[in-house]
């Protein structure tokens, strides 16, 4: 509780320094000057409805330089610091004066944009306001009625293949009739065109050799455009050209650049030389990059395509390439050169991280990685990771139980698909697919109660469709677990609650699984915003076909060890909303449902489901909710290690940022899991058809702090509902005293977390 008690403090802190940095700001200001403190624009004229006045004040304030000094809650504290030394130079902000401020400049820019926009009548005058040392610039604009596309005509030329693509390209045009003029569309259109025209072997064509004349004279405030190829349009940028010959320099460098560009050693391999002369790269490394062959037409899409691939081929520090015109008797064509420079072979990163985890644990990590790049030389990544870390929790059970991890793990990836008999391509994507044999072993120490030994290994392929769209697909995937050192003490608990042993049997998972990612958020970051995550995981499957029961442990083994029988799915789904310039509405809902049979009558215990802590329902300690109306009898309580089959929750938090990397959240979070199964043990932890009435919820505030590369976020959170209640009893909306101590000690769960929840 220290920590937060100084964040407290830390708080009022700030609050104290706002309160006297908002008086006194004006203080140190030169004589006959003044503090600017920001723009206001003024929009009028009869004819312009309210909602347009809006967005066209918005839009002209925010062109408007330069801008005031920063503020931070209202109050400018980056100004009050610039008169404190150790503050100047990192935090502290110099005055914007009134003496700054190039009022016609403004209004010549304001005007500018007006008159870009179908305003060509719009004047704005400048003017300025000063109360009590204070500047502000005031912008009366009168735009005069907004211009109106009558008419678009594109020349023609039927001679021409230019202007037959041109005039194919037309049905999506971006300048329609009854559309505001607006030069940015027009700049838009030319663009567009260019593309159309790239994609068609216009190689050399480019979106200043269009012109688009207007005609304001028709009257009516309405425009009339015409679309135009300029007369200096030079020959070859009306031409389609065709790949001729492709080269690729794989081990290029500046420095050897006259040898490395070489052609003598040049070797061909399906429609591509390689110039190799250290024969480092097998050519069958670019077969998928390289999307151009001889005789087909440029396009943009492949000119893309081949350098997105060979970049997310993991092996070249630096691609670039260059086109040619070659020389033709006949048909224009050009020459493909590919410059690869490769990244070291080999190289060894020390890396410390933090990080938190479902399990409400938040922890510091040292990880040594090792690479060697081009293992075979057919683009390969050999990894090697060596960790050494430790997690820990700020509040809960398992505060007096701290976990130590170390953990070795090697990953060996081919830039392809390697599977036996097939030769399977992905075609469209920018994005490399990749073939993925994994192996680790993991020590997890939990300080005096138990040690867990972990040994894992995979094979599975990887593979994106795009920035948005990726496929996880691993048929091999085997786990085994297994509990040692387990101390006197965790096995009294056991003893006392036979749930707990749960957490150091053995497991032994021989699985397969599917993973299906949609996110939307991959892209910059659109107005409204979705997020999927499906997952398939069986286990056991296979091998419970293939083995028969031990007559002695009526189960299937295999090397004299139960293995695992399952199936499970999960669903996470999520919705962002913009609901300001600043605030979004973030949700999501996470369904899971485990089946398992044969020889398991619960999902292994790192399968099962969790719920509670910083990333889940954070009004409860972290897997301390469920499942079901279970709960553990005080007597009883260890650890809170509650885990189920099936899983429900739904999240809700407005987020809006504050100030700088300073945002605020509130939120209400419900959820709960549940056993597939009735257990003796738990009463109430099987699934019904009451599920609904089971869900806990809760709800609270936070706080977070985006610094870029990571955000540190504290939330504060209690319950609503308490589903281990009698069933009349669960909701404790009259229960709710924030003013009483007890209360709160019992109530109120601080989460400490590394990144947002969800």
């Amino acid at each position: 509780m220290g920590l937060f008690r100084s964040t407290a403090y830390g708080l009022l802190g700030l609050a104290c320094i706002i309160v006297y940095s908002s008086c006194s700001n004006t203080k140190y200001v030169p004589a006959g000057d003044a503090l600017y403190i920001g723009s206001k624009v003024q929009v009028r004229g009869r004819n312009i409805p309210v909602r347009e006045r809006k967005v066209l004040r918005t839009d002209l304030e925010g062109l408007t330089r330069p801008k005031p000094n920063t503020k931070i809650l209202g109050a400018r504290v980056k100004l009050w610091a610039n008169r404190i030394p150790f503050l100047r130079k990192r935090f502290a902000e110099p005055p914007v004066l009134l003496s700054d401020v190039k009022l016609q400049y403004n209004a010549d820019l304001l005007t500018n944009h007006l008159q870009n926009t179908g305003y060509f009548g719009a004047r704005v005058r400048a003017d300025t306001v000063v109360k009590r040392r204070k500047a502000t610039a005031i912008y009366r604009a009168r735009p005069g009625p907004q211009y109106k596309i009558k008419e678009v005509v594109f020349d023609t030329d039927s001679t021409s293949a230019l202007w037959n693509h041109i005039n194919a390209a037309v049905p999506k045009t971006l300048l329609r009739p009854g559309y505001p003029f607006n030069l940015d569309v027009i700049l838009a259109e030319r663009r567009r065109i260019d593309a159309y025209l790239k994609e068609r072997g216009f190689y050399f064509f480019s979106p200043d050799y269009i012109i688009v004349q207007t005609d304001t004279t028709i009257g009516e405030n309405l425009v009339n455009l015409y679309v135009k190829l300029k007369p200096e349009t030079p020959a070859a940028a009306r031409q389609i050209f065709y790949i001729n010959d492709v080269f690729v320099y794989s081990n290029y460098s500046l420095n050897t650049a006259l040898l490395d560009t070489s052609q003598a050693n040049a070797r061909f391999h399906k429609g591509f030389y390689v110039v190799d002369e250290k024969r480092t790269h097998k050519p069958r490394l670019f077969e998928q990059a390289l999307q151009f062959r001889p005789n087909d037409v440029y396009n943009r899409t492949n000119h893309n395509l081949s350098l997105n691939r060979l970049i997310n081929l993991g092996v070249f520090k630096f691609v670039k390439n260059r086109f040619e015109e070659a020389p033709s008797l006949d048909t224009p064509k050009l020459d493909v050169f590919y410059y690869l420079t490769p990244f070291p072979k080999q190289s060894l990163r020390l890396e410390l991280t933090g990080h938190t985890k479902s399990n409400n644990l938040t922890g510091s990590q040292v990880t040594i990685s090792w690479r060697d790049r081009n293992t075979f030389r057919g683009g390969e990544l050999l990894t090697v990771n060596a960790s050494i870390g430790s997690e820990f929790q700020y509040s809960g059970l398992s505060q007096a139980y701290n976990t130590y991890r170390m953990a070795v793990e090697a990953t060996l990836s081919w830039p392809r698909f390697v599977l036996p008999f097939v030769d399977l391509r992905t075609k469209r994507s920018p994005f490399v697919p990749r073939t993925n044999m994994e192996g680790g072993y993991e020590i997890i120490n939990r300080r005096s109660l138990y040690t867990l030994t972990s040994s894992r290994g995979a094979l599975g392929y990887l593979w994106k469709e795009s920035m948005q769209k990726e496929h996880q697909f691993y048929p091999i995937n085997v786990n085994y677990v297994q509990a040692a050192n387990v101390t006197p003490l965790y096995d009294s608990a056991v003893v006392k609650n036979p749930t707990l042993s749960k957490v150091i049997e053995q497991q032994f998972i021989l699985g397969s699984y599917y993973n299906y990612n949609f996110n939307q958020l991959a892209n910059n970051t659109p107005a409204n915003a979705f997020y999927f995550n499906g997952l398939l995981d069986v286990s056991g499957n296979i091998a419970g076909l293939l083995v028969a029961k031990s007559a002695d442990t009526k189960t299937k083994q295999l090397f004299g060890a139960d293995f695992a029988q399952y199936i499970k799915t999960e669903a996470d789904f999520r919705y962002y909303r913009k609901v300001g310039l600043k605030s979004v509405l973030a949700n999501r809902i996470i369904a899971g449902v485990g089946y398992p049979y044969g020889n398991s009558r619960e999902l292994p215990f790192i399968k099962q489901f969790f719920v509670g802590g910083t990333n889940s329902v954070r009004a409860f300690r972290s897997r301390s909710l469920g499942p079901g109306t279970y709960r553990v009898p005080d007597t009883l309580a260890f650890l809170p290690d509650q885990s189920g089959d099936i899983k429900l929750e739904l999240n809700t938090e407005f987020r809006a940022r504050l100030y700088s990397i300073i945002h605020g959240a509130v939120f209400i979070d419900a959820g709960n899991i549940w056993l597939y199964r009735e257990n003796p043990t738990k009463p109430g932890a099987k699934f019904s058809k009451d599920f609904i009435s089971e869900l806990g919820v809760g709800t609270g505030v936070g706080l977070r702090f985006d610094f870029n590369f990571f955000v540190l976020r504290l939330d504060v959170a209690f319950p609503l509902r308490k589903p281990y209640l009698p069933k009349g009893d669960r909701w404790v909306w009259d229960e709710i005293k924030i003013g009483n101590s007890k209360w709160r000690k019992d109530n109120l769960i601080f989460n400490l977390g590394i990144g947002y929840p969800f």
